[in-house]
């Protein structure tokens, strides 16, 4: 975390952006639109939900199409080309309106109370916004143990070669600015590996953030698709990228202020 946004004379942020990549979530996938766009209206939360199928084979598309007709902020979107948890949310990101932006589970494992906060967060001068799972006030229900133990290896691994307090980085539920996503482009990571370029990449890169606890919980329906088997080297390739940019890029990449 880095320094508050002082005398914060930024106008109003005007559009919310929610990302949610999908893939077989035909089970959910109504219930966390509808709660989340419930939340945001009655927060009186200018706002577009933009949900990407990702190669979908059950009945989620359906669902959605037919949930756009009662919900007018609801944009589905088909991801036609190679599939991916980072292609998606990439696909997400570049059909988004907004000048703020959540990436978000489709799952209903994130709260959308926490999707408001990030939103205030923002409006006070904030880059990006991070929830954090494993700070004081945040917390997790019914993770299982493997993974738990896995990824707190995996942030404490990452603490360590960045020297950052944030110890929640491989979370993809964090909100950022337009121009914080635009400032982190190229955009590399195809896969669940995306989790961690976006938010080291607004670190590395001079954006101004801020962590809030947070509360996630496992899925109540489907499978999860993150294959922890699969992703140990393409997370290592994405935290060596961004690690030499840090100190080898000569500052090449930095934010001059946004």
């Amino acid at each position: 975390m880095n320094s508050p946004p002082l005398n914060n004379t930024r106008p109003p942020l005007q559009l919310l952006s929610i990302v949610l990549p999908a893939r077989d979530e035909e089970g959910c996938i109504v219930s966390t639109v509808e709660h989340l766009h419930l939340e945001l209206r009655l927060q009186n939360i200018p706002h577009e939900i933009i949900v990407v199928d990702d190669g979908s084979t059950d009945s989620t598309w359906p669902k959605l199409t037919d949930l756009s007709q009662k919900i007018s902020n609801l944009r589905p979107v088909q991801n036609l080309g190679q599939h991916g948890f980072g292609r998606a949310i990439t696909y997400g990101l570049d059909q988004a309106s907004g000048d703020a932006m959540v990436i978000m589970m489709a799952d209903e494992s994130d709260d959308c109370r926490d999707v408001v906060r990030y939103w205030r967060l923002l409006n006070e001068g904030w880059d990006a916004v991070f929830g954090s799972r494993f700070v004081k006030g945040g917390g997790v229900i019914d993770y299982p143990w493997l993974k738990l133990r896995i990824n707190r290896l995996a942030n404490f691994f990452i603490r360590l070669l960045f020297n950052i307090k944030l110890n929640d980085t491989t979370n993809a539920f964090k909100a950022y600015r337009k121009t914080v996503i635009d400032g982190c482009r190229p955009i590399l990571s195809p896969h669940f590996n995306l989790t961690v370029e976006l938010p080291l990449k607004t670190i590395v890169r001079g954006f101004t953030w801020t962590v809030v606890p947070i509360t996630w919980r496992n899925r109540r329906t489907g499978v999860p698709k993150l294959k922890i088997t699969e992703m140990g080297s393409r997370y290592l390739f994405i935290c060596a990228y961004v690690w030499l940019e840090k100190y080898f890029s000569r500052g090449d990449y930095r934010s001059s202020g946004s």
